[in-house]
């Protein structure tokens, strides 16, 4: 079967039905799943080949709704192009593209119309959009939700960016206004500054210096913020990348007080820790923060326990220059890492060891975020009428990764080198092959989605 071609049915020994794995057959007409059926049910009746692929596993796309794409205006750092081909080859069927860093930042509906005019064409997987809340842009709001926006994000701190300021108080209160009623989404980067009592005088090359220098309190104060205002307004509002196991009780306290509110953490936060960042090593860089092993086990339980929501890449990057390795100097390096590619493979190997589930896999990585980005109609699960999104994996297959088999633009990743468990054979958009072992198909044949407005929903 050729890169590019249709699929009209995918057989495994080993397909996710539901929250069991078992034999079946999905057959797929018009980019749709038309039916899931058990092997002797299958009559073999499809307009062309099916795909067997024996006993490897058969699941939702991953639906990564946290990837700074950068495009336009910083595509010397990444593309749709780069990343949607390292978001296929990762198993990842539906992207959702943060407001920054492109230039100019999401944040107007001419904007949004820019970005949308630079990814057609160049995905090879499907991609939404969030746009952006900045100070003075709140009539700006309503117009990217009919326009097809899948919700907003703001920052409570500097953004790392200068077109995309961080927000105060009374630019909150104006956006939450703004979006009561549209059924719409605010996400939020939740650190605060907050008053230390000491300055920073450490080694600039320790990693020890740059993690004092956001310490949980930043991420509780901000917090403590956003469950005030979703209590306020009853408007949804998530927090994107938690680092810090400290402000969960908030967040449980916030939602059984009836808060809308949700929360997702990344791979980094899961894999890494801490106590074995090497000095200068400042591809590990991130904000907020890597924090120590004891806290990557509470994050660990509470993922467990249903407290947090969701799983994403967080995928950040930049060129090699912003990442000052040359020095080794964490306060001046860019923060964000590269993970859209490793995604899967960098849970499972954790996961699968904490008695995590290929369910709970498919749950956290696809229905989830799905859900946040309102694409839970289309993506993120195996199910008659659902988009024919697949990934067809070997969760017990490992793999070293090495900078020639990574697809994203720059090759920096705190991974490289790193053995995972779970290999990514086939993934399939809307019932399209458009990724096989290491290669993709000629064109790319991902679309835009535009999220449609809630019904019932009426303009403030």
């Amino acid at each position: 079967m050729e890169l590019g071609s249709v699929v009209c049915a995918v057989r495994s020994k080993r397909v996710l039905v539901g929250d069991k794995v078992r034999p079946a057959v999905i057959v797929i007409r018009d980019e749709k799943i038309h039916q899931i059926l058990s092997d002797s049910d299958f009559t073999g009746d499809v307009a062309g080949e099916v795909l067997d692929v024996g006993d490897k596993v058969v699941m939702p796309g991953i639906v990564d709704c946290h990837v700074h794409v950068n495009e336009p205006g910083r595509t010397s750092w990444e593309g749709f192009w780069t990343a949607t081909r390292a978001a296929a080859a990762g198993g990842v069927t539906t992207i959702v593209d943060m407001p920054l860093n492109s230039i100019p930042p999401t944040t107007t509906l001419g904007n949004f119309h820019k970005k949308l005019h630079e990814a057609t064409g160049k995905c090879f997987v499907d991609t939404a959009f969030w746009g952006g809340v900045i100070p003075g842009n709140q009539l700006e709001l309503l117009p990217m939700i009919q326009a097809g926006v899948a919700g907003f994000k703001c920052f409570l701190i500097h953004s790392g960016v200068e077109e995309f300021p961080h927000v105060n108080d009374c630019d909150l209160h104006r956006a939450m206004k703004q979006l009561q009623g549209t059924g719409s989404v605010l996400l939020f980067h939740a650190e605060k500054d907050v008053h230390q009592t000491t300055e920073e005088h450490g080694d600039p090359c320790q990693y020890s210096t740059f993690l004092q220098s956001r310490p949980d309190d930043m991420e509780i104060e901000a917090i403590r913020t956003v469950t005030e205002l979703c209590l306020q307004y009853k408007v949804r509002c998530h927090i994107v990348h938690l680092s810090s196991a400290k402000p969960l009780k908030l967040i449980q306290e916030a939602r059984q007080a009836g808060a809308p509110l949700s929360v997702e953490t990344t791979h980094h936060y899961l894999s890494l820790f801490a106590e074995n960042i090497p000095a200068g090593a400042t591809q590990f860089k991130c904000c907020p923060p890597i924090r120590g092993s004891v806290n990557q086990e509470q994050l660990w339980s509470a993922l467990k326990a249903g407290q947090i929501d969701m799983v994403v890449s967080d995928h950040s990057p930049c060129t090699p220059d912003l990442k000052k390795l040359g020095n080794g100097d964490f306060t001046e390096a860019w923060g964000g890492i590269s993970s859209l590619q490793f995604g899967l493979p960098l849970f499972w190997s954790s996961a699968s060891k904490r008695g995590f589930t290929l369910s709970d896999v498919a749950r956290l990585l696809s229905w989830k975020t799905a859900q946040l980005s309102s694409l839970d109609n289309l993506k993120g699960s195996l199910a008659p009428g659902y988009d024919a999104d697949l990934v067809i994996w070997e969760p017990e297959r490992e793999f070293e990764i090495k900078e020639a088999s990574i697809h994203h633009k720059n090759k920096l990743t705190p991974y490289l080198g790193v053995t995972l468990q779970g290999v990514v054979c086939v993934t399939i958009v809307r019932g399209q092959l458009v990724y096989r072992e290491g290669s993709f198909c000629p064109k790319p044949l991902g679309k835009p989605l535009l999220i449609p407005m809630q019904p019932n929903c009426e303009a403030p």
